[in-house]
């Protein structure tokens, strides 16, 4: 049984982020502070079958190294995303972004009356973790609930 395959080329040094809910690829490379012309070559594939995901998106990024804030801000948009370090055309290293259980400085609070919301205040966001799945996070200010869609539209990078 012949199968249809989508072919793109390997990379040599750089990153593979795999298995981003389908139709987030380009959340990610905002994220990423990708919004158009870049130094790096990169792939994006979007709406790949999946066994896990059913869809899923797949970016490839040529000499790309992720820092702790992209990958905390992955895990917001993509929570099911996979990292793969690439060198020397391999695969050298394999992980799942994890949802930090404290999220500081990288979401805006919805409620209009929290402190961190306050011209005259200077309390840096945070919220806690308290769901999984699906993701929920709560402010630890005012104690305003976030989760699904709502996570990426409070994201403080757009």
């Amino acid at each position: 049984m012949d199968q249809e395959k989508l072919i793109v080329s390997k990379i040599k040094k750089g990153i593979v982020i795999d298995h981003i809910p389908a139709g987030k690829a380009l959340k990610v490379l905002k994220i990423l502070g990708i919004t158009g012309y870049t130094d790096y070559r990169l792939a994006i594939v979007m709406n790949v079958p999946s066994n896990k995901l059913g869809m899923k998106d797949i970016i490839k990024i040529e000499n790309k190294i992720l820092d702790k804030r992209e990958l905390e801000l992955i895990s917001l948009v993509a929570p099911t995303a996979t990292i793969n370090i690439i060198e020397d055309y391999k695969v050298v290293e394999k992980y799942k972004v994890k949802l930090p259980r404290v999220i500081k400085g990288v979401l805006r609070c919805p409620n209009p009356m929290c402190i961190t919301n306050k011209p005259d205040e200077v309390a840096e966001t945070i919220f806690v973790l308290r769901k999984l799945d699906p993701v929920v996070l709560e402010c630890k200010y005012c104690g305003t609930l976030i989760k699904g869609d709502e996570i990426e539209h409070n994201l403080s990078i757009q």
